[in-house]
């Protein structure tokens, strides 16, 4: 029998998958009251195409593992920013410049107060 997670316990475990992977610059950003979206949005960077798309792919598996639904995986192939929607939490993997380029923290820290996790090496 699985047991429901709750959306603290998912972002725990999307955190703990990231930095498994050597993920860098993890940033949690609680949503609660600020989008009917989620309640979290992780962002975090890998150096390199192959490192998001592995990164992706384990914490789909994780995530399954744990019987969390998957609403959607976009950007697998390509590694540049990988999306993944696993419902309460939101996951933005990038590439560094590519998260430079788009800086999805800046447009969701201007909103108030920001929790930076940081992922330990």
């Amino acid at each position: 029998m699985q047991m429901h997670l709750d959306p603290g316990q998912v972002l725990e475990l999307v955190t703990s998958s990231l930095d498994q992977d050597k993920a860098e610059d993890v940033l949690s950003i609680p949503l609660a009251g600020k989008s009917s979206v989620a309640d979290f949005m992780v962002i975090a960077s890998g150096r390199s195409s192959r490192q998001v798309a592995a990164m992706a792919e384990h914490l789909e598996f994780r995530l399954k593992q744990a019987g969390v639904g998957i609403l959607g995986l976009e950007g697998v192939r390509q590694g540049d920013w990988v999306l993944i929607d696993a419902n309460d939490v939101i996951v933005h993997l990038f590439r560094p410049e590519v998260r430079e380029f788009y800086g999805l923290e800046r447009m969701w820290a201007n909103d108030g107060p920001q929790e930076v996790v940081t992922v330990s090496s």
